[in-house]
Parts: C-alpha cells; structure tokens; sequence
C-alpha cells in the first residue's frame, strides 16, 4: 500500500478509544498521528492522560504523543471518534464541516437518513449514501457503526434474509465492558444480572432494520423485520451474548440455515481487507457454544459465533449469537469500515 495513511482519534483516552489504538498499532495501511481527548487531558502526554485498561501493551510511539483538544485545526483527514454521545454529536458535526471523513462508533449520527450506518459483510452498499452529505454543508464525511449489541445480532440474522426474515426475538446478555470505565459498580454486578442497558433495547429495534434495509433515493428503506429486544448485563468482562429466535417465511430446515450461516461473507472478504475475518460467522457444533470466555477472541475479536440452532415452538427457530462487543462491536468493526472507505477511494 506505500506510504501509510495518517488518521487521528477522538476520543482517545477512553475505553472504545484505547480500543482503537490498539486496533491501530500495527495497522498496514494507517498509522495514529493525532489523538484528542477532553481539556482535562489536552496537553499531557498520552501516558500521562490514560489510565490504560486494556491486557496488552500501550503502545511506546502513541504514548508520547500529545492529547489535543477535541477541535479542528491539525487532524489528519481520517479520524476515528470512540467519543462518548454526550459530547459526539456536535464535535463530529464540527469535523465534518471542517472537511474530515470521520468514523464513528457514537450513536448520535446512526439514524440519520445520509449518514450510513454499517457492518461492512452486510451493508456496504450504504455507503452510497455519503454524496448526499453535501446538502447538510459537510465537506467532509461521517460513517457509524452500530450499537454493540446491535452488530451481534445483525450478522447472525444477516444470512438469514434469504428465507426471509419476519420476526426476531432477542434477548441479550451484555459483558460489563460494555458499559465503559468503571462501568457498573461490582457491588451490582458480581453474583448477579442486571435486567436493563438503559437505551439499548431501542438501538437494537431500530438499528438492525436499517442495517438490513435497502438503499432508496430517499434515503434507507427499512427491514420489514419486526425486532422485539430486551437486555441485561451480566458479570462476564467481554463478549456479548445474544437468545434469539426468528419466524421466517420460508421453512428451509436446520441444514439449510446452518450452511448460509457458514457460507456467509462479504466485501471484507472478498476484498481480503486487513481487518477482516476469513469467516464473519462461525457455527459451532457443540452444545455448550458458544462461550465469552472460549470464544469472544476468536479471529482476534472479528468472528460472530453461533450456535445451538433448533425448532422453537413459538415462532421457527431459535439460537445463541456471541461477539466481541469492543472488537467486533466498536473499534474493530469501525476499522474495518475505514478499510472499505480506502478500497472505495474516499480516504487516500
């Protein structure tokens, strides 16, 4: 690829932006030139800004950096914004006037009719809809990425549109990761389920139809689908996993859905971007999978893991869905989106 393209962080002290740098370090064709954060941490060093809470190490060249402050000025064109959505919406907006191509994982902009909202195996066409950001007087760009718990079901129901997709059920079980830092106070969570993620059933809903919807002249046509969610946290550290059950109109039997489920892949794929898993979806055989603590890592946090597959007395069928929920969720999913910007021609 030559010469690597600079990109910058917003965000960068916090748990999705930690994410990114880590994401980053070795990157073969981007390299972290800029990071940003808060005033509180503007002008310190990156070391001394970041309380690092990842298991693997910092990296050295990031860690001297300076944090800037959250404005536009300096930044590379390609920015990533693991900001959180009290503050993402209008520093985004900002950068994106100022002629940036950012890519978000803050729920601020997702439901925007121009702003595509995408998980590359499933929706790349979306992206299609970045011309008509102009009218908003952007000269630059914004892509989202979903909710975490979002991109987890999505991409286990994805290759299941073909039978037709009418009904989904699910109900989630969300690592404490995905809460942030410090995230729910242990006292409430250790030997426990929490019963709610304020705001999440909402995302998934809305979400995954647009996700999954069609791109029309006026905008994204959503899934007919109907997505009834509920969510709960759980004391598992990463790896959301997901109870789902489908109606379908077709009925093609275990088999049939089980092989599309394998045989799913996408422009990632096809394209080998450097991000991308050999196999999005991984349907595993045995009983007892899939599992956070087992699974949640494969294909260092890129593969969405099915199983348990089965009748379901109710609607069709019902199965578990398990992802990363800060790889596969967040940062990884938002890298893989730049890669597909790059092989696009829209970053350079």
């Amino acid at each position: 690829m030559g010469v690597k393209i600079e990109v910058g962080v917003l965000g960068a002290t916090g748990t999705v932006g930690q994410e990114f740098i880590t994401q980053l370090a070795d990157h073969p064709w981007f390299t972290v030139a800029w990071i940003g954060a808060s005033e509180r941490s503007a002008g310190k060093a990156y070391r001394d800004a970041t309380t690092w809470r990842l298991p693997v190490a910092r990296p050295d060249r990031v860690a001297e950096m300076t944090v800037e402050t959250v404005t536009p000025g300096c930044a590379p064109q390609l920015l990533f914004s693991g900001l959180d959505a009290s503050v993402a919406g209008e520093v985004e907006t900002a950068f994106a006037k100022a002629g940036h191509i950012v890519v978000s994982n803050a729920r601020n902009h997702r439901m925007d009719p121009v702003v595509p909202l995408v998980i590359p195996e499933i929706n790349a066409d979306h992206l299609q809809l970045l011309s008509a950001q102009a009218a908003k007087g952007w000269s630059g760009r914004i892509v989202t990425n979903p909710n975490c718990s979002t991109v987890v079901l999505a991409m286990a129901v994805a290759p299941l549109r073909q039978f037709g997709l009418r009904q989904i059920i699910v109900s989630t079980l969300q690592a404490i990761s995905g809460g942030g830092y410090p995230g729910v106070a242990s006292l409430d969570i250790l030997g426990n389920v929490v019963p709610v993620v304020l705001g999440e059933e909402a995302k998934i809903e809305t979400e995954t139809k647009k996700i999954l919807g069609q791109v029309t002249a006026a905008g994204v046509e959503a899934h007919p689908v109907t997505v009834s969610a509920s969510t709960t946290r759980v004391p598992v550290i990463n790896g959301h996993t997901e109870v789902v059950t489908v109606s379908l109109d077709a009925d093609p039997g275990p088999d049939a859905m089980i092989a599309a489920l394998r045989g799913f892949s996408g422009r990632p794929q096809e394209t080998d971007l450097p991000s991308a898993p050999p196999r999005p979806v991984l349907y595993l055989d045995d009983a007892d999978r899939p599992q956070p603590r087992l699974d949640a890592d494969r294909d260092n946090g890129m593969t969405v893991c099915v199983g348990r597959l089965r009748a379901c007395p109710v609607l069709d069928y019902k199965f578990v869905a398990m992802g990363h929920n800060t790889v596969r969720g967040a940062a990884g999913v938002a890298v893989l989106n730049a890669e597909l910007l790059k092989i696009d021609g829209i970053v350079a």
